[in-house]
């Protein structure tokens, strides 16, 4: 699988880092700091078996697009088992969606994964995962005494494939 994420300017990094380590340690599970998953958003996740045309198109389209803000106003979760904090779907998350989606989705052999298309994507930043139903429970605590609404600006752009994680490309604003 291939991503698109973008990354975020140091200050952001570290208040994100913060709910990260603060939840990792307070339920034990440390999934996110063993994988030094550093604080993104997740902007695309395909497959394809194009990897040099992904990195073409990728670039193109990094060029293209620019730094921006965004401002963290929530804590959710996906069930069963991971916790994340919610950005506004503001103009720039929206536009930033819809040309990453539009200057790959015409390559051949490409599937785009249907909750990564624009109008059914949901901006979040994984903060834990994982989790039991026990360490959910904590988590919930935890996030309750630490959260608060923040902004922070976008930075860069990276294109990393999985299984084993690598980045192909990343590109600063």
């Amino acid at each position: 699988m291939y991503l698109i994420s973008i990354y975020f300017d140091n200050k952001t990094n570290q208040r994100i880092q913060q709910y990260i380590n603060q939840m990792a340690k307070k339920t034990g599970n440390t999934a996110m700091t063993d994988g030094q998953v550093p604080p993104h958003i997740t902007i695309s996740a395909f497959e394809t078996k194009r990897e040099d045309e992904v990195i073409q198109r990728f670039q193109k389209i990094a060029l293209e697009l620019e730094s921006g803000i965004i401002q963290w106003v929530s804590v959710g979760i996906f069930l069963p088992s991971v916790f994340y904090i919610a950005p506004v779907l503001n103009e720039y998350l929206d536009t930033l969606s819809k040309q990453i989606y539009n200057g790959i989705v015409d390559m051949e052999a490409i599937t785009i994964r249907p909750c990564y298309r624009p109008l059914q994507w949901m901006p979040h930043t994984t903060i834990a995962k994982q989790l039991s139903k026990e360490e959910m429970l904590i988590g919930f605590q935890v996030m309750q005494n630490q959260f608060g609404v923040f902004s922070g600006k976008a930075v860069k752009i990276g294109l990393a494939k999985t299984n084993p994680y690598r980045d192909l490309m990343v590109v600063d604003w």
